[in-house]
């Protein structure tokens, strides 16, 4: 037997292995959904797409193509009337396509994600390698150059080698962390708008259809759908240098459209909200989408933080205030575990999170944003437990609501 053959049948059994640990995944997501949906909210099928993810994350493409297949199969014919049929009801056809159309997506983005990684690590390994072997020729060549100047200008040119593959490893890394930061500030708009497409099948397939609260749900999709429209032409702004768009901004406006949307985790989560908005607050001049999309990432933080917190009342208390320094302040203060005091200092750091599936793009991120606009974005733990986020942005001269 050639080697080509052994290797092959070498990695067989790791491939039946992990096509395997997706049927089980996907087993365990059915399981877990029949078992917990009358305990905790189960809309959207949160188990099947994480699932997915796990199963493209270990096991690569073919096993994520197929927990995402067989994850739609399984709400089919479970959970998507008529029961215990593969057959979809008209109008349950949009659900079942949404869901998926996001099964493949998280699939894809997976796998991907999880290869871009394993490429990074690659390059980087054989990087030190190449640094390794050309440090040890110019040290070779240092010691001959007096005599040999043709080794001179080898070395010279292993040099150049050298700085030139740093710089592509260099590149991927941003281009990594680029990657990793569209993908943080798409992802709200869009998980806004499946829960809400979920709740408007949920009232239009009610006995009495409630078309009040579908044309809601209905309207609400559609501003996602804008703000994520924003979010990637802003994107695409920055690469033709184009200025972010700076506009008379009321942030007590701002508080009151992300609070509009995110009332259903609140409710879902058990949490109780109090604001704490001063009147006739100065105008700031920022861009409003961005600074929505701050307060959004700091309020959908504070919810995850307190969504384990069971010894203790789940509140949210968003402050707003005119500062005597011509700045006006926004805190977002929740009761959950707090934060880390060894970890204080890094929470704003890319990359770093204390969340199993986070990226540690989000606070880094929203600083990114405050600070370009003359503000800044600071954390601190409270006495009687919790954390508090806020930011200042510069007031308007002379503007009052």
């Amino acid at each position: 037997m050639s080697l080509t053959e052994n290797v092959a049948v070498a990695r067989k059994p790791g491939q039946t292995l992990r096509f395997a640990l997706a049927i089980a995944l996907v087993a365990a997501a059915l399981g877990s959904t029949f078992l917990l949906q009358n305990v905790v909210s189960t809309a959207g099928f949160i188990f099947f797409y994480a699932a997915v993810i796990a199963s493209a994350w270990v096991g690569g493409k073919g096993p994520g193509w197929l927990a995402a297949v067989l994850s739609a199969l399984a709400v089919a014919y479970y959970f998507l009337p008529p029961i215990h049929s593969f057959a979809v009801r008209r109008e349950d056809v949009p659900l079942f396509i949404e869901f998926g159309a996001s099964s493949a997506l998280v699939s894809w983005f997976s796998s991907w994600r999880k290869e871009a990684e394993a490429a990074l690590k690659q390059a980087r390994d054989q990087l030190e390698k190449r640094v390794e072997a050309r440090t040890a020729e110019l040290k070779h060549t240092n010691q001959q150059l007096l005599e040999e100047i043709a080794e001179r200008k080898r070395a010279q040119d292993a040099y150049t080698e050298a700085q030139a593959e740093l710089a592509r490893v260099s590149r991927m890394s941003a281009l990594g962390m680029l990657a990793a930061a569209i993908a943080h500030e798409v992802n709200q708009p869009l998980a806004a708008v499946v829960t809400n497409a979920d709740a408007c099948a949920i009232w239009l397939s009610a006995d009495s259809p409630n078309f009040e609260e579908a044309r809601a749900a209905v309207d609400s999709i559609a501003r996602e759908g804008t703000r994520a429209s924003e979010v990637v032409r802003r994107i695409r702004a920055l690469f033709t240098n184009r200025a972010s768009e700076t506009g008379s901004v009321q942030v007590n406006e701002v508080v009151g459209e992300v609070m509009s949307l995110v009332q259903s985790q609140l409710s879902r989560n058990s949490i109780e909200s109090h604001l704490e908005l001063v009147e006739h607050l100065p105008h700031v001049p920022a861009d409003r989408i961005q600074v929505q999309q701050v307060i959004f990432n700091l309020v959908l933080n504070a919810i995850e933080a307190m969504s384990e917190v069971t010894d203790r009342p789940r509140r949210l208390t968003i402050r707003s205030a005119a500062q005597a320094t011509g700045e006006v302040l926004v805190a977002v203060r929740d009761s959950g575990p707090g934060i880390d005091p060894k970890d204080e200092k890094k929470i704003f750091n890319a990359f770093f999170t204390t969340k199993a599936q986070g990226m540690g793009m989000g606070l880094s991120i929203s600083r990114s944003i405050i600070e370009s606009q003359g503000g800044r974005l600071w954390a601190s733990a409270n006495p009687d437990g919790g954390a508090t986020f806020q930011f200042t942005l510069p007031a308007e001269q002379g503007s009052r609501s």
